[in-house]
């Protein structure tokens, strides 16, 4: 236990300071590359020795940001300009966007004209999914992105190099699926807070050393006995469930969170990097099966998996974390709203923002939400 407690804790501070986490990769000599949120091809970095570290934005005042973004832009788009334009990403060579919304599109040249010091190497994902053409083209975005870094970091990345980080991230993505199911036998230790920093800080390490210590706290959770949880189970959805005060509330409220859908979170592990031949053609193959806002099918498949997360693991209600200003996610939020009310489970909307700020509505709303359960 008390070794599972000290992976725990080294993983809350990797989550709560990320700029020491950079500074400390950059005093070994490694190089870095950020990973705007979110589905960047990191493994192909990876794959060359550098570190890809996650941007997701904080909790703080935007200025300068507003001379490069609307005041309705995604929060998390903003806080990233600003953190780049006041210097807090100094050291980072270059950043992957992809432009999957209107915001990201956007700030794929806001960066590039603002931030002179940092590279920037924007993509796109295709939508249209379903025909041949859609993999062909990824694939030659993918091999942009591999020319760029191997010009701006001077290296090479070699093919059988990615094939043993895509083994490396698909055997985490089995690791982080273990954990999340482990979790909810054992809410005593893994709280809302410590379940989100366990996911957070895999952001900002290498997937090899993330890894590691998953393993160690998987085998750890699976010696303990089952623990009988007194209070409600929620599920949460959406881009993040930030700030750490939000989840207070919740642990506050007796409510523990027993899965989710968050794009920071769970989304990213559920679909494994196809087998193949060809690296770049395999990280094609991952877009072409993942589930979702951002990517178009033709039916809303959210709808079934929220509802098999609130069954299978016995919650009680659905918690929407709303990001404010995103239309894909607002877009969905209408379909699988009514769809989780028709099976019988409540669901409550919650506007999150990267402003710093008091959570004193939300915890009026969540605490009437607990008290119904």
């Amino acid at each position: 236990m008390a070794n599972l407690q000290e992976k725990l804790q080294y993983l809350k501070e990797v989550a709560g300071n990320p700029g020491k986490q950079l500074a400390q990769y950059l005093r070994q000599g490694r190089q870095v590359i950020g990973t705007f949120p979110y589905y960047t091809p990191e493994v192909l970095a990876d794959a060359a020795g550098i570190v890809p570290m996650g941007m997701w934005g904080a909790q703080t005042e935007i200025s300068q940001a507003r001379k490069y973004l609307v005041a309705f832009a995604c929060p998390i788009m903003q806080s990233c300009m600003e953190l780049g334009l006041n210097g807090t990403y100094h050291g980072v060579k270059a950043v992957m966007i992809p432009s999957m919304c209107d915001t990201l599109r956007c700030v794929t040249q806001d960066f590039k004209l603002g931030v002179r010091d940092i590279a920037c190497i924007p993509f796109t994902y295709p939508q249209n999914r379903k025909i041949p053409a859609a993999a062909a083209y990824l694939k030659a975005e993918f091999t942009q992105v591999k020319e760029r870094i191997e010009e701006i970091y001077q290296v090479a990345i070699e093919e059988e190099a990615v094939q043993k980080s895509i083994a490396v991230y698909n055997e985490h993505n089995v690791q982080m699926r273990r954990f999340a199911k482990l979790a909810n036998d054992h809410l005593d230790v893994v709280t809302p807070i410590v379940r989100h920093e366990v996911f957070k800080s895999a952001w900002f390490m290498t997937k090899a050393e993330h890894l590691e210590i998953m393993k160690e706290i998987n085998d750890s959770l699976e010696t303990l006995p089952a623990h009988i949880f007194a209070g409600k189970k929620v599920i949460l959805t959406g881009i993040t469930a930030e700030p750490e005060g939000l989840l207070q509330i919740l642990e506050d409220q007796n409510l523990a969170v027993a899965g989710d859908d968050l794009a920071q979170e769970m989304r990213q592990y559920r679909t494994d990097i196809p087998e193949g031949d060809d690296g770049i053609g395999r990280l094609a193959g991952q877009w072409m099966n993942r589930t979702d806002p951002m990517a178009h099918d033709d039916e809303i498949k959210r709808l079934e998996l929220l509802g098999n997360l609130l069954k299978d693991n016995d919650a009680q209600a659905l918690i929407v974390c709303l990001m404010k200003f995103c239309d894909p996610e607002e877009y969905e939020f209408v379909a699988y709203n009514k769809y989780i009310k028709s099976l019988g489970y409540p669901v409550l909307s919650i506007d999150i923002d990267q402003q710093p700020g008091a959570y004193d509505q939300a915890r009026t709303r969540i605490q009437t939400l607990a008290e119904m359960l």
